[in-house]
């Protein structure tokens, strides 16, 4: 065997150097893009955190002013119901004052027949 290395070496060794260079490349390639996808999954869920952060703060905000909805509802609700409590009470007032009305016409007709039967009685 010859020590010497022949066209067909250098052809294979020179296929080597190809093979690993392009094989760092595709490494350095492949780093490069995992950097890139990480970098893009910080940005996403840097993202994700934010918008979660403003959901909160929109329910939040919504619960609040349910509550603040619902102290209004009960405090109109109250005034409704005094309100019915005075109108019952008036109607009762009415209702009371008509019945003395009528009884006072009554009276008074029961009079005034009282008179004229007297007066005709005188006749």
């Amino acid at each position: 065997m010859s020590a010497e290395t022949g066209p067909a070496d250098e052809t294979l060794e020179s296929q080597v150097r190809e093979a690993e260079r392009r094989l760092e490349e595709a490494a350095t390639l492949a780093a490069e893009a995992e950097r890139r996808a990480a970098a893009e999954i910080e940005a996403l869920e840097a993202d994700l955190g934010r918008e979660r952060e403003e959901k909160e703060r929109a329910l939040a905000a919504a619960e609040e002013r349910l509550g603040e909805i619902e102290a209004q509802v009960e405090a109109a609700e109250q005034r409704v119901e005094a309100a019915e409590s005075r109108a019952a009470t008036v109607e009762e007032t009415i209702a009371d004052e008509l019945a003395k009305a009528r009884e006072g016409a009554a009276q008074w007709l029961q009079g005034q027949l009282d008179t004229l039967r007297r007066e005709a009685e005188s006749r």
